[in-house]
């Protein structure tokens, strides 16, 4: 049996695992004793270590044929250590991993007014936190290249499931931007970018990057206001950006100065995926049931 290692096993790497057919005996990288039982319960085995530790990673040294590698950079600079790490380790047995996936994110294209974006383009990172995104994904690219590990990117937009709404955005009043000025902003339910997670590790090209949205193309006031409809919560107010510049959350803010549709045709075509909650629309109405 294959055996494949998940880095950073939060609620995308826990989904990952229904789709896995028994294919695999599965490992976690975890640095919380408190995450071991719910690990375990789900099929896993759990490793100890932190990737801001190098020196506790050296368990992963040969343990996995394929790796899911979901973990975020560090929340300072410029570099993704912590990919840096990860790569060292590995890269420490003979036998290295044959396949690495990486969630990277679409914040990487910076933005594009509005246009409808491809993989081919160019990245244009407009925060630390996308230049840290884009460090990870050419150390992995460049790591793949010269130990012929087929390493996949996968770029995803804002991820949502039941429990990843903007409830408390709206129950606290944040406002939206009025229609003339807002942006356009992408998504992914959480159980389908497990499923294209898995889909790039059977089919996925080495070194190839894969826009992994559904096929939503809504601006980020529309976005909150059908969570609003759907929960039965006031529709956000709306503002002009002048003012949003001086009422929003800086962190809000950057993602509201950037606009841009994803085009999402590579992950049908290479990776064979039907997504199960192709709109924003399918997945909240889903999450409204009751469901995850």
């Amino acid at each position: 049996m294959r055996r494949l290692l998940i880095v950073g096993c939060g609620d995308v790497g826990l989904r990952v695992m229904p789709y896995l057919s028994g294919r695999y005996r599965v490992y976690a990288l975890t640095h919380s004793r408190e995450r071991l039982p719910l690990l375990r319960v789900n099929g896993i085995v759990p490793i100890t270590g932190n990737l801001d530790n190098a020196n506790s990673l050296a368990t992963l040294a040969g343990i996995a044929h394929d790796v899911l590698h979901f973990a975020p950079p560090p929340n300072h600079g410029t570099r993704d250590t912590r990919t840096s790490h990860l790569i060292a380790a590995l890269t420490k047995h003979k036998s290295l991993p044959q396949q690495l996936v990486y969630i990277s994110t679409s914040g990487v294209y910076g933005d594009c007014d509005g246009a409808l974006v491809e993989e081919t383009r160019s990245v244009r990172p407009q925060t630390a936190r996308a230049q840290r995104r884009v460090d990870a994904e050419r150390q992995l690219r460049a790591w793949g290249c010269r130990n012929q590990v087929r390493v996949c990117v996968l770029r995803a937009p804002g991820i949502y499931s039941s429990q990843r709404l903007p409830l408390a955005r709206l129950t606290s009043g944040t406002p939206a931007l009025c229609p003339e000025e807002d942006t356009y902003t992408n998504h992914v339910h959480a159980t389908d970018l497990a499923r294209i997670a898995v889909a790039a590790l059977r089919f996925g090209r080495a070194g190839r990057v894969y826009n992994a949205g559904d096929d939503s193309q809504i601006k980020m006031g529309d976005y909150f206001d059908l969570v609003a409809d759907e929960y039965g919560l006031p529709r956000p107010r709306r503002i002009s950006r002048a003012e949003a510049g001086v009422c929003v959350a800086s962190n809000l803010l950057s993602f509201m100065n950037e606009s841009r549709r994803l085009s999402n045709s590579r992950i049908k075509q290479e990776l064979r995926l039907k997504l199960l909650f192709p709109t924003v629309q399918a997945g909240i109405a889903h999450a409204r049931r009751g469901a995850n």
